[in-house]
């Protein structure tokens, strides 16, 4: 009997001590495991990776990536990134599903996005519940920060900033007296009508035709006939690049000499490769870039990098998106969203862009000047 006892008594205290050694090892492999994933995180891309905006898209992603691997090869920083890359096709429902799929993922931290501004008003809803921190790069709708959503903020300028300084140019001089818009129904499309108009009036001009089209239209003749007709002294494009393209060819076509303009959304070379010889007399006014030793490093960088893309105009707005999230995940942590964002909103980030900062709305407050390119010889270049 007491034979027995000690025996039971031994056996369970060996079980005992084999239960309380698991225990400790497995929280050892779980501490292990938590540490290793506090180690990484990931951050989000959403652009236009395919059809005829990609070449912005792909430009923007490299500078995504770019910036992330100068982050993960400097020595003594508190965490590495993964980068998700996501194609939005420059479609709102393909952005939706892009951004559920970033938010879903529990390593996540934040993320940067979008070219087109359809796109990106249907996702900032997504973003905004699960209160994301999210940084556009390239969408230019004046409605994107005039909503002041919390966890979202702009690195680019309004159209509203690109429309005025080309209204006054085209004025002064261009010499232009007359003007037809012809823009997409789009949210963009409608600001950029509503805002070159406005502005154009002001600086003296007269806009003598109104017209708009659905994204996607291939046919302009009936417009164009109609345009030709008042003879203006150039015609504003209020759309993208697709639809600027034929516009530009179909003018051609019906003998429309006029130059035509419009701001940073249809510089691309894809204008020229849709419009052909018909691209030249194209004229754009795009943001221009503070010369500064960090853009001139970055761009240095890209090239060695050996991309198979080349930058795009978006490519250094990209860049210092994921450099403002970086830095404000370094001060903030990755563990608290709402700090994040309320870092972001106060940061004074010096980067390729310059010294950005972010008003009430998440609005950057770098002042907009622009450079005036056109299409000569089948190139973009200076006016």
């Amino acid at each position: 009997m007491n034979a027995f006892s000690t025996l039971t008594k031994t056996s369970a205290s060996r079980r005992r001590h084999l239960a309380g050694a698991l225990v400790v090892a497995c929280a050892t492999l779980l501490g292990a495991g938590v540490a290793q994933a506090q180690d990484t995180i990931k951050l989000g891309f959403i652009g236009p990776l395919s059809g005829g905006n990609a070449q912005q898209g792909l430009g923007a992603k490299n500078g995504f990536l770019l910036a992330i691997d100068q982050w993960n090869e400097t020595e003594g920083v508190p965490f590495k990134v993964e980068g998700i890359v996501l194609d939005d096709a420059s479609d709102p429902q393909a952005g939706v599903s892009a951004a559920l799929k970033l938010v879903n993922d529990r390593d996540v931290v934040a993320a940067t996005g979008h070219w087109n501004s359809p796109v990106a008003l249907a996702t900032l809803p997504v973003f905004n519940r699960s209160q994301m921190p999210f940084i556009v790069w390239g969408a230019i709708s004046p409605k994107i920060t005039e909503q002041n959503l919390p966890n979202t903020t702009r690195v680019t300028p309004t159209l509203v900033n690109e429309n005025k300084p080309l209204a006054d140019w085209a004025a002064k001089e261009l010499g232009a007296k007359k003007i037809a818009i012809i823009s997409d129904t789009s949210d963009y499309g409608a600001a950029n009508l509503k805002w070159f108009g406005t502005f154009f009036e002001e600086a003296g001009g007269e806009i003598i035709a109104r017209e708009s089209f659905p994204v996607g239209t291939t046919d302009f003749r009936a417009i164009l006939t109609k345009v030709k007709s008042l003879n203006p002294d150039a015609v504003y494009f209020g759309g993208v690049i697709t639809e600027a393209g034929i516009v530009r060819k179909q003018m051609a076509e019906l003998g429309m000499e006029q130059p035509m303009l419009g701001i940073s959304g249809i510089h691309d070379p894809q204008l020229i490769e849709i419009a052909g010889d018909a691209a030249n007399g194209v004229v754009v006014g795009v943001p221009k870039a503070q010369s500064n030793p960090k853009l001139k490093a970055m761009e240095e960088a890209y090239k060695a990098n050996d991309y198979k893309e080349a930058q795009s105009p978006y490519t250094k707005y990209a860049y210092d998106a994921t450099g403002i999230l970086l830095e404000a995940i370094k001060q903030a942590g990755p563990k608290d969203k709402k700090a994040i964002a309320e870092t972001i909103r106060g940061i004074s980030y010096e980067g390729a862009l310059g010294t950005t900062t972010f008003d009430d709305n998440g609005q950057t407050e770098i002042p907009v000047d622009i450079e005036v390119r056109t299409v000569k010889n089948g190139e973009w270049t200076n006016y």
